[in-house]
C-alpha cells in the first residue's frame, strides 16, 4: 500500500489565489451600497474592467466601479453660489496680484522729518500752550517768594521747569515717531493684507454635505491551502494506520505457524 500523493504546491497556490481574488469582488460588491438622503445620493455603478497577468501567465479580468456623488437641488444651489463667490474672490486676487509687482517695486519709505514735524504740530496746539502757562506761573510764584530774575535759585527752577519741557517733547517726538512709523507700514501691508485674504477666500469648499460614510464588511478568506494541507495530513495519518494495522497482522500470522521447541 502506497502513502498518499503529496498535493501539488503550484496548484494549490493558484486555487488560493483564486479564492482570494474572489473573496476580494464579494466584498467590494458587498460594501458598495448606494445611499439616498436628505443631502444628496451616492451609487456605485460598473464603468468596465481591467485585466492583469497572474504569475501563471493567466489573464485575470478585475471589474471597475464608478462612485457618483449627486447634491439634492437646494445644496447644489449652495454650492453654485460658494463656487461663483469664490470666483469672484479669485479674479479679485487675480486683479490686485497684477498690480503688486508694481507697487512693492516702490521701496519702502519713512520720513522722519514728517514724523517729527507731525508731533510739533500736534505739540503746538495743546501741550506748548500748557507749557508757557506753567513758565508764567513758575515765574510769579519766584517772584511772589522774593526770587528775583537772575539769581541763582531763579535760573535753577527755570532750569528745571525747560529740562521738564524738553523731556516732554522728546517723548511725544518718540511716541509721534513710534505710531507714525506704524501707520506707514499699515498702509504698506494693506493692498498685501487684502491680496491674502482674497486667496484665502477664494478656496474651494463643498457645502455641508451631511452623507455618512459607506457601511463596510469583512468577507472572512478561504484558507484553501491549510485545508488541502490538513486533508493531506489526515490521509498520511490514516495510511500510516493501516500499514501499522497490517504489519501487525503480519506478525501475529508469524507467531502462529512458529514450530513447537522439543520438550514443551
Amino acid at each position: 500500500m502506497s502513502s498518499p500523493k503529496p498535493p501539488n504546491p503550484i496548484a494549490t497556490a493558484n486555487a488560493q489565489s483564486g479564492m482570494n481574488t474572489d473573496t476580494a469582488l464579494v466584498q467590494n460588491a458587498v460594501n458598495m451600497t448606494n445611499s439616498v438622503g436628505p443631502w444628496g445620493s451616492t451609487t456605485y455603478n460598473p464603468t468596465g474592467s481591467i485585466s492583469f497577468t497572474n504569475s501563471q501567465g493567466q489573464t485575470v479580468n478585475i471589474p471597475q466601479y464608478t462612485q457618483t456623488t449627486t447634491y439634492a437641488p437646494e445644496q447644489q444651489a449652495i454650492l453654485d453660489k460658494t463656487t461663483k463667490a469664490q470666483d469672484n474672490l479669485a479674479q479679485l486676487a487675480a486683479d490686485q496680484s497684477g498690480k503688486m509687482n508694481q507697487y512693492l517695486a516702490k521701496p519702502f519709505e519713512f520720513d522722519n522729518q514728517d514724523a517729527a514735524d507731525w508731533s510739533y504740530d500736534l505739540a503746538s496746539t495743546r501741550i506748548l500752550p500748557q507749557q508757557k502757562q506753567a513758565a508764567a506761573d513758575l515765574q510769579s510764584q519766584l517772584t511772589n517768594q522774593g526770587i528775583r530774575p537772575g539769581t541763582a535759585a531763579y535760573d535753577r527752577e527755570m532750569t528745571r521747569l525747560t529740562q521738564s519741557n524738553t523731556d516732554q517733547m522728546n517723548q511725544l517726538a518718540l511716541t509721534g515717531r513710534s505710531q507714525a512709523f506704524g501707520e506707514a507700514i499699515q498702509t504698506r501691508s494693506q493692498p498685501i493684507n487684502e491680496l491674502t485674504a482674497f486667496l484665502s477666500g477664494s478656496q474651494v469648499a463643498a457645502p455641508n454635505s451631511g452623507f455618512s460614510a459607506t457601511p463596510q464588511a469583512s468577507v472572512g478568506g478561504v484558507d484553501y491551502a491549510g485545508l488541502v494541507n490538513s486533508n493531506y495530513q489526515a490521509k498520511v495519518s490514516q495510511s500510516n494506520a493501516l500499514m501499522g494495522g497490517l504489519f501487525g497482522l503480519a506478525g501475529a500470522g508469524v507467531s502462529a505457524f512458529a514450530p513447537m521447541k522439543p520438550g514443551r
